[in-house]
C-alpha cells in the first residue's frame, strides 16, 4: 500500500512529460508548415490575437522553435510597445511552465535524494541565488530554458524565479520587438 501510494505522483509526472513532449512534436510541426497562416489570423483577430499569440508563446517555450521571429512580426501588426509587452508576457509564461517541468522531473528522479551525490559538486550550485538565475538567463541558446527546468528541479522559490525571469525576459523582447520593428522600416524594404 505504501509503494502504491508513493508511485502515484511519479506516474503523474511521467504522464504529464509524455503529454508534454506529444504537445511539442505537433507544435514544431504546425508552426514550422503554416507561420504565414499564424500571421494572417492573429492580424486578423486584432486584441483577441494578442491573447492568443501569448499562449503561443508558452506553447513555443517547449519547442526548439525561437520565438524572436513572432516578436518581430508582432512589431510589425501592433508595433513595438505592444509586441515587447506579449513577447515578455508569453515567455515568461513558457519560462514558468518549464520550472513546472523541472518540478515533475525532480520528482521523477527522487532529485533530493541523489543531489550530494552528483559529480563536479553539481548539486551544490547556487540555484537560489539571484545572481546565478539572473547570470545564467543570459547564456545564448538553450540557457533560459536550462535555468527554468533547473529552477524547478531546485524548487527555487517561485516568486524568485518569476523575477529573476522576468527582468531578461522583458528586456530581449524589448530588444527584438523595438530592433525588428527597426529594421523592417529601413528604406531597402521600401524599393
Amino acid at each position: 500500500m505504501v509503494e502504491e501510494v508513493s508511485k502515484k505522483p511519479v506516474r503523474q509526472s511521467w504522464i504529464v512529460l509524455g503529454l508534454t513532449a506529444l504537445a511539442i512534436l505537433f507544435l514544431m510541426v504546425f508552426l514550422s508548415e503554416e507561420m504565414e497562416a499564424v500571421r494572417a489570423f492573429i492580424h486578423q483577430t486584432g486584441w483577441i490575437g494578442l491573447f492568443l499569440s501569448i499562449g503561443l508563446y508558452g506553447l513555443l517555450g517547449f519547442t526548439p522553435i525561437p520565438s524572436e521571429p513572432l516578436t518581430v512580426m508582432l512589431s510589425t501588426i501592433y508595433g513595438p510597445l505592444t509586441a515587447t509587452l506579449v513577447s515578455g508576457t508569453g515567455n515568461l509564461l513558457a519560462a514558468v511552465m518549464e520550472y513546472m517541468v523541472g518540478t515533475h522531473l525532480a520528482e521523477i528522479a527522487d532529485f533530493e535524494k541523489r543531489k550530494a551525490s552528483l559529480p563536479f559538486g553539481l548539486g551544490r550550485l547556487p540555484v537560489n541565488s539571484a545572481l546565478f538565475l539572473l547570470g545564467a538567463r543570459m547564456i545564448p541558446g538553450y540557457g533560459p530554458k536550462f535555468v527554468s527546468v533547473l529552477g524547478g528541479v531546485y524548487r527555487v522559490s517561485l516568486w524568485r524565479y518569476v523575477w529573476t525571469a522576468a527582468i531578461p525576459t522583458y528586456l530581449g523582447s524589448a530588444i527584438f520587438a523595438y530592433g525588428g520593428f527597426g529594421l523592417l522600416h529601413l528604406p531597402i524594404f521600401y524599393k
